[in-house]
């Protein structure tokens, strides 16, 4: 009879457990309309700028921004990563921030290389 009784507690512990499991996974639908609505925002802006026949560094600036904008925007509710535990967030963006550092070094090598092969056959070396 024991037993059983155990069985019951170890049941109704587990139903407990999963219930509140899943209550810390819902979120509001607000969240997401409102994400919707800036994505679209965002997304009306990004047309915008061909619209209106921005070019040059202007044009390509504000694209990028809307775009990393929409990107965060996505991997953040959509991806749930704004609910996520710190280590496991840093563990997404450290890696590509590591690499646009890495190619940022690599311009400026490249620069340097340009730059002293340029000095080198114009010499005549």
């Amino acid at each position: 009879m024991a037993h059983s009784d155990t069985q019951k507690q170890s049941a109704d512990g587990q139903a407990d457990t999963a219930d509140a499991h899943d209550e810390g996974q819902q979120h509001p639908i607000k969240t997401y309309l409102v994400v919707w609505g800036w994505l679209f925002v965002l997304s009306a802006a990004s047309y915008w700028v061909d619209y209106a026949g921005l070019e040059g560094y202007l044009r390509w600036t504000l694209i990028l921004i809307f775009m990393f904008l929409k990107a965060g925007l996505i991997i953040a509710f959509f991806m749930h990563m704004a609910w996520e535990r710190l280590a496991f967030s840093y563990a997404i963006i450290f890696p590509p921030a590591a690499l646009l550092v890495f190619v940022w070094i690599m311009s400026l090598e490249s620069d340097y290389t340009f730059l002293s092969r340029t000095i080198f056959f114009v010499s005549g070396g």
